[in-house]
């Protein structure tokens, strides 16, 4: 599993692409050959950068909901919404879609944040105002998130 760190600044040009920091890409290296696929996010103003092979793995998932089921299809179609596969050209940069910029307010200043298996492309500013506005809520968060049992091999302290 991909397991990738880090949170950069970084700026699009203006045709729209993202030269990806050269730390993420270092990461992203073994994956980079397949390319990407790039969406809104579910819970947030931004977009989501997957791996083509977590991509494939979340799809695989996906396919065994039964598409009979009206909530199940609605699903699929609201989360695919506006899904576009793209590449990391030889310089390490990648094209974000005007249409999908557009949706989470992605203007020239860009922050790109790891989380786990994939890569959140923010605005600078919605970024910032994410991360401020959960600022005082985070450590009850934690606890209810990660503090549910004793686990004395989980690593975490």
């Amino acid at each position: 599993m991909l397991n990738l760190i880090g949170t950069y600044e970084c700026k699009a040009d203006v045709k729209g692409r993202l030269m990806l920091p050269s730390a993420l890409k270092k990461q992203l290296a073994p994956v980079s050959t397949n390319g990407f696929v790039i969406k809104r996010a579910v819970f947030q103003p931004c977009l989501e950068l997957y791996p083509m092979e977590e991509w494939q793995l979340l799809m695989q998932k996906m396919g065994k909901l039964n598409r009979f089921n009206r909530k199940n299809n609605d699903f699929i179609r609201r989360f695919t919404a506006g899904v576009k596969t793209v590449e990391m050209d030889s310089t390490g940069r990648i094209l974000i879609p005007k249409d999908l910029a557009s949706i989470a307010g992605i203007s020239n200043e860009i922050v790109i944040s790891s989380a786990i298996n994939i890569v959140e492309i923010w605005d600078k500013s919605k970024y910032e105002q994410a991360i401020n506005d959960t600022a005082n809520d985070f450590a009850d968060l934690a606890e209810e998130v990660m503090g549910e049992e004793s686990d004395d091999n989980n690593g975490i302290s």
